[in-house]
């Protein structure tokens, strides 16, 4: 049976084809999700005003208005969670999905287990709470994080983060100086069963990059560990500047 915390979740499937729409309903009903149906993007969009559903399936190839593009519209009216579905594995696919702003991404054909184990971990990403850090933390004179109320300032204005890239760096920064690797950051920020998808780290890496650093290319405060993993500054201690000093190890 479902866990209760799970059995309200609204669940909004977007798909052309009644026979797929069925096979998820049948799968996620069982699992103590209520389902919602959109045939089409436009479909889509008056059922995320109407449903306010917690997630969202969308599928990639519908006609008129496809997955892309209903995603594209779909970000300028809502922050909702959303799969995209698609018949096609290419990699370029699933990273402009990505791109658009799709938390994740499944190819048909898909067994219900991975489909509700996917469903289950992008609602619980976006069910983390706020992080318990209430201090403000001043990186430097251009950087400034506040993980309480939610607040980056670079030079002094704010930025606005995406949900996944605010957990992103938050993990990075609660350990500041030490390599982070990519398989320990998968697990914590999309979740365990996502410690190979490194593609996914290098994008929304990249998003944090062009956010916060003055100079992307060379960014001073998210540092590559080739082969490794990823490190934030060490802001924590004295004088010197800390993107200047000394690599450390990887924590034990």
């Amino acid at each position: 049976m479902p866990a209760p915390s799970e059995s309200r979740h609204r669940i909004l499937v977007v798909d052309d084809e009644p026979r797929m729409i069925h096979f998820i309903r049948l799968n996620l009903e069982h699992d103590g999700f209520q389902v919602f149906e959109a045939a089409n993007g436009l479909q889509a969009l008056q059922q995320v005003r109407d449903t306010l559903p917690d997630l969202i399936l969308l599928d990639v190839a519908m006609p008129e208005l496809d997955g892309f593009e209903t995603l594209r519209l779909l970000r300028e009216i809502s922050s909702v969670p959303v799969i995209m579905l698609t018949a096609r594995g290419d990699e370029d696919d699933r990273v402009r999905g990505l791109e658009l702003g799709a938390d994740d991404y499944v190819t048909k054909p898909f067994s219900p287990r991975e489909l509700v184990s996917r469903v289950r971990a992008v609602l619980r990403r976006a069910e983390i709470a706020s992080p318990a850090e209430k201090a403000a933390i001043q990186v430097d004179e251009r950087l400034s994080l506040n993980f309480d109320r939610r607040e980056i300032l670079v030079e002094g204005k704010p930025v606005k983060l995406r949900p996944t890239e605010y957990r992103l760096l938050y993990h990075l920064v609660q350990n500041a100086g030490w390599v982070v690797p990519h398989d320990q950051l998968l697990a914590k920020v999309w979740g365990y069963e996502y410690r190979e998808e490194t593609h996914y780290l290098r994008l929304y890496i990249n998003y944090l990059r062009q956010k916060l650093e003055k100079d992307p290319a060379n960014p001073k405060y998210i540092l590559t560990e080739r082969g490794v993993g990823y490190r934030f500054v060490d802001f924590r201690h004295a004088t010197t500047d800390a993107a200047d000093r000394p690599q450390k190890g990887e924590r034990p």
